[in-house]
């Protein structure tokens, strides 16, 4: 419980910034899924469009700060690398 006013606020301010950044982690985690089932799917023209969207929303997680950018970077280098596979194998 806050004593002050200011630290209500705080309280107030964190959630909003806690509801935020979970949304925007799910994002994420649903691209990311929608990519794993296109690989296994074996469809590389969907998949690469979808790179698109994961990197999109990849890049604005980093920029509000809800990952660090060497986590995204991490996770754009596996996503191409698999599509990189569907597309030599085909």
């Amino acid at each position: 419980m806050p004593n002050s006013k200011s630290a209500a606020k705080r309280v107030r301010q964190d959630a909003k910034k806690k509801r935020a950044n979970a949304s925007r982690k799910t994002a994420i985690k649903t691209v990311l899924k929608e990519i794993d089932a296109l690989t296994k799917d074996c469809d590389p023209e969907k998949a690469a469009k979808q790179m698109n969207r994961a990197f999109k929303a990849l890049d604005k997680a980093v920029k509000n700060n809800v990952i660090h950018k060497n986590k995204a970077a991490r996770k754009k280098s596996q996503i191409e690398k698999k599509i990189n596979q569907l597309t030599t194998k085909g």
